[in-house]
């Protein structure tokens, strides 16, 4: 049997749309104060060192949940040395954990070494095990849930029959980029996504689909995430743009998932597409202005007030 870690199913949040959020779960070691990326044979120094969950279906969680919105995660825990303070965070964030699992003894533990350099970040990652749980199907034929978020394109790539399981239960989906060149350059994607209604590439990852076709044909709505630039959202022929808000940059790990969870709040209760945005951009802030991740996030209900 498999093991599970102690959560509530859905998470804490008030009446309204449920979310799930799924895809791969990593231990992030942060490194952050670089002076300059790592060259072959030689050695940088960093100020700062932070382990921390991450990947896009938890982070977009953690900040859905801080947010008030309820949301559960559906991923696989790393293994050891990692799991245990990566449950007792995820335990924390308030997101609901019923659909989680452990990886199985022996497994490789899935991590992300992210470094920090200036306003920029380079990232190593190994994958390990499959990238949604067992558990995923049987909690969308539930229907316990009104909303799925897949937290990168590879795990839509490996597992492309999700989408179809949760249009059958009556869902909405969104998804996220994740920057993959292999998964990039394949010639599918737009049948690969056909179901999905709401994609948020980043603008590099836009640029690379912008080879196969245009961003339009991705899904009814696009929306590109553009750092300091702001974001556009493009739907029905028309593109709106909206600006990014001033911040400090301490971290920039986890913005752009942050951002989605801002979005994709206000979406879910039916905004308007400027007002999601907006809300998107204020929650990256957050993220932008700490360090790793959502770690010890707390509430964000002020930002929820705000965008209203």
């Amino acid at each position: 049997m498999t093991s599970r870690p102690k959560g509530r199913g859905v998470g804490n949040g008030p009446a309204g749309k449920r979310v799930l959020c799924t895809g791969r779960l990593y231990c992030d070691l942060v490194m952050a104060g670089l002076s300059a990326p790592p060259a072959p044979g030689q050695e940088v120094y960093a100020e700062s060192l932070v382990l921390t969950a991450g990947g896009g279906a938890f982070i977009t969680a953690a900040y859905l949940a801080a947010l008030g919105r309820a949301v559960g995660l559906a991923a696989t825990i790393p293994a050891e040395p990692f799991a245990g303070p990566i449950a007792a965070e995820l335990t924390e964030s308030g997101v609901g954990l019923s659909a989680c699992t452990y990886a199985p003894l022996g497994q490789d533990p899935q991590i992300t070494v992210a470094m920090i350099t200036g306003g920029d970040r380079a990232f190593v990652s190994r994958r390990a095990g499959p990238a949604m749980p067992e558990t995923l199907g049987p909690l969308l034929a539930a229907r316990a849930f009104d909303h799925l978020h897949i937290g990168e394109l590879a795990s839509l790539a490996e597992m492309p029959w999700v989408v179809a399981e949760a249009k059958a239960a009556g869902m909405t989906v969104s998804l996220d980029c994740a920057w993959d060149a292999e998964v990039l350059a394949r010639p599918d994607l737009v049948q690969l996504l056909d179901q999905v209604d709401v994609f948020l590439p980043n603008r590099a990852e836009s640029n690379a689909l912008l080879r196969h076709a245009p961003l339009g044909q991705y899904a009814p709505l696009v929306v590109v995430k553009d750092g300091e630039n702001g974001a556009s959202a493009i739907a029905g022929g028309e593109t709106l743009h909206r600006p990014a808000l001033p911040v400090e940059v301490v971290d920039t790990v986890g913005a752009g998932d942050a951002f989605n969870a801002g979005f994709l709040d206000r979406w879910l209760d039916g905004a308007a597409l400027a007002e999601c945005l907006d809300a998107g951009a204020r929650t990256a802030c957050v993220a932008l202005a700490r360090q790793g991740g959502a770690r010890g996030l707390g509430r964000l209900a002020r930002l929820r007030s705000a965008a209203e």
